[in-house]
């Protein structure tokens, strides 16, 4: 099989196609994949690094602001069609793939041009402009979550597949539990708390955690708080002006950045974090009770409909951006944690969310359209 995988920007939509890319591989040895993506994006470092071919065009999103700027955007992205076309025609795939975000546009026009059969894959609830704008073009639209079949109204098909992630349902004995929590200097006595915002965007909660640290707050609760590499310095000297050691604080582990996620996740038994489609779709095959804050101002205020999907169905609980601070954070976990069994029934609901097999699922719908 030869395929394209048009993947860009964040991790978010290079990931999953970086997956899809894997399964293809495992499945047909033999198969030749190619990346497209930017000059400037993340997949400059993740394809490469996975093993693929990467080509770049000039691409970028679409913005309702009139600049000259924004239109030297838009012409670019329209003219860098025609380099997708050229690449096509050189590497003459049996499929296209199209994972998301503003790269799509160009690939996806460039293959139906060429008349080689498209897939798209949305990992979002809310589904993005590209894909919405992009859906007639495919022969099938796989989605991550049900929730977003009703927002596409122009696909042929849509098939509700999963997003492929790395974090998986682990079922530890107490004594490797134990081992686990031993090596963050935690221990099995209290709830654990996991806290993660990544690098960007996590200001509030950062500073309701501060709080939280700074009032003593979590007597009932562990703490495991991954703050992101380029928030950990500032952090730490925050906390040091109000004589708090980083490293020595009561019930709390504070860490830039957690390498054993799948293990920390599995032994944690409350998730506060954006809610990222692909944080929704880990939290949902872990199983876990989770306390979301989506990013605000990001496109279609998807993190919000992300969130939703969880909390609907009385899995997690928002508490908006804006809204956030160390009292309604710290009153959320003590309500979860005072009801054992509400923590299980939100645990139960949160894994009902999860889908099974997602990169068989994935494969499968792409070996139908290439056997057609």
């Amino acid at each position: 099989m030869k395929v394209i995988i048009a993947a860009a920007g964040t991790g978010g939509h290079i990931n999953p196609g970086l997956a899809i890319a894997n399964k293809i591989k495992q499945e047909e040895k033999d198969s030749k994949i190619v990346f497209i993506g930017t000059a400037r994006g993340l997949e400059n470092d993740l394809v490469p690094r996975a093993g693929y071919e990467l080509k770049t065009i000039e691409a970028y999103g679409l913005s309702k602001q009139i600049s000259i700027e924004n239109f030297k955007k838009i012409y670019a992205t329209l003219k860098s069609t025609s380099k997708a076309r050229k690449i096509i025609k050189e590497f003459k795939p049996d499929i296209v793939i199209g994972v998301g975000g503003y790269i799509c546009g160009p690939v996806v026009w460039a293959a139906h041009k060429e008349k080689i059969p498209v897939v798209l894959h949305e990992s979002n609830a809310f589904p993005g402009k590209a894909i919405k704008m992009l859906a007639s073009k495919a022969e099938t639209v796989l989605v991550s979550f049900e929730e977003a079949q009703k927002r596409i109204t122009n696909a042929k098909k849509i098939v509700c597949t999963g997003t492929p992630v790395k974090i998986e349902k682990r079922n530890y004995t107490v004594e490797q539990k134990n081992e686990i929590l031993k090596q963050i200097e935690l221990n099995n006595t209290m709830p654990i708390i996991l806290i993660f915002g990544g690098s960007q965007g996590a200001q509030k909660i950062n500073e309701a955690i501060v709080g939280i640290i700074e009032n003593k707050l979590n007597k009932n609760y562990q703490i495991i708080w991954a703050t992101g590499p380029k928030q950990y310095d500032i952090i730490k000297s925050e906390l040091a002006k109000k004589d708090i050691n980083i490293n020595n604080i009561k019930n709390t582990k504070i860490v830039p950045y957690i390498y054993n996620m799948e293990e920390i996740m599995n032994v944690s038994d409350i998730i506060v974090a954006r809610s990222g489609a692909m944080t929704i779709t880990e939290i949902s095959n872990l199983g876990k009770p989770s306390i979301l804050i989506p990013l605000p101002n990001v496109s279609q205020n998807h993190q919000l409909y992300n969130a939703k999907v969880l909390e609907d169905i009385g899995a997690a609980k928002i508490i908006l951006n804006n809204e956030l601070n160390k009292d309604n954070l710290n009153g959320e976990i003590e309500n979860i944690i005072s009801d054992k069994n509400k923590m299980i029934e939100m645990g139960e609901k949160a894994f009902s969310k999860s889908v099974q097999n997602v990169q068989e699922k994935i494969y499968n719908e792409i070996k139908k359209i290439v056997k057609r």
